[in-house]
């Protein structure tokens, strides 16, 4: 890494060591950056400018300034999740001998239970998109594909023709860490893939590609623009706002108050610890207990 051992270097060593090595996404290497130089000029004013500097003294001074300027905590919990990232790496290069964060605490957050629409609302919305046109059937094909199958947005949009195998009804899906996974495909979704395949994708696409899902210029679609999507269907019918996130807890769940076994979602989610996987039980939970005290006598 050289002798400059500034933190402004070794933040910016550590970004470009994370980015290639973790494969992040370059909106989670802003955030780190983002955070990592605020620490950075706040530390400046206290004469902390070397990675050595940095003791646990320093990190809780600057985690209870955070809190005394009022950030939400799970703000103040994310940048010191950044600072406890980075000094660990700065360990692994020899950098440092050990992190002085190992004991740095964040405030516990209270997880909230993912938003989950009722399996007659999301279906609802599957079919809200006009099946008379390019654009519509392939919202339906995007729709049917989130809901049906649980896919996160980025892996959908990520997705090329021959990630779909529509005789055997399954799609191979890239996600996190580039780890591939197969998930099989519902009735709904092969159907509507299908004709979005025959009738708009030709129409859609200019200049050829392996995009399977193409806007109006025939480029690949953006997660933002399914979230646009989304929400401009829902805001037309006077629904509930919701997100492509609330379709994949919505198929997790739906699939657990069918009887799924937990380990099964967790294969289809892609989720590499089944504790991730977990919260989708206590949304059933709290169904079943919405459904007791609405429908019993005794409740």
């Amino acid at each position: 890494m050289g002798t400059d051992r500034s933190i402004v270097h070794v933040a910016a060593e550590y970004l470009r060591s994370v980015a290639a090595e973790r494969d992040l996404s370059p909106h989670t290497v802003s955030a780190y950056r983002s955070d990592l130089a605020a620490f950075g000029a706040w530390a400046a004013r206290s004469k902390c400018e070397q990675i050595d500097d940095i003791d646990r003294t320093i990190l809780r001074r600057y985690v209870a300034n955070l809190a005394e300027r009022r950030y939400a905590r799970r703000t103040i919990a994310r940048k010191a999740s950044a600072l406890r990232s980075m000094l660990a790496w700065a360990v692994t290069r020899g950098i440092l001998t050990v992190s002085p964060a190992d004991d740095l605490l964040a405030p516990k957050l209270d997880k909230p239970l993912p938003k989950v629409m009722r399996a007659q609302d999301a279906a609802r919305l599957c079919e809200l998109p006009p099946d008379d046109e390019p654009i519509g059937l392939r919202d339906r094909a995007i729709l049917e594909l989130l809901y049906g199958s649980g896919l996160r947005v980025a892996e959908l949009c990520a997705l090329d023709i021959d990630d779909v195998d529509l005789s055997h009804q399954t799609v191979q899906v890239t996600g996190k860490g580039r780890k591939q996974r197969r998930v099989p495909m519902g009735g709904p979704s092969a159907q509507a893939i299908t004709r979005y395949l025959h009738d708009a994708r030709p129409a859609l696409l200019t200049t050829g590609g392996p995009a399977l899902f193409v806007n109006k210029r025939g480029k690949r679609v953006g997660p933002r623009s399914v979230r646009a999507m989304i929400t401009r269907y829902l805001t037309a019918e006077g629904a509930a706002p919701a997100s492509p996130h609330t379709l994949r807890h919505s198929f997790a769940t739906h699939l657990l108050d069918g009887g799924a076994d937990l380990r099964a979602v967790q294969e289809l989610l892609g989720h590499e610890s089944l504790a991730t996987t977990q919260i989708y039980t206590h949304v059933s939970t709290e169904r079943l207990r919405a459904v007791y005290e609405q429908s019993h006598p005794r409740a």
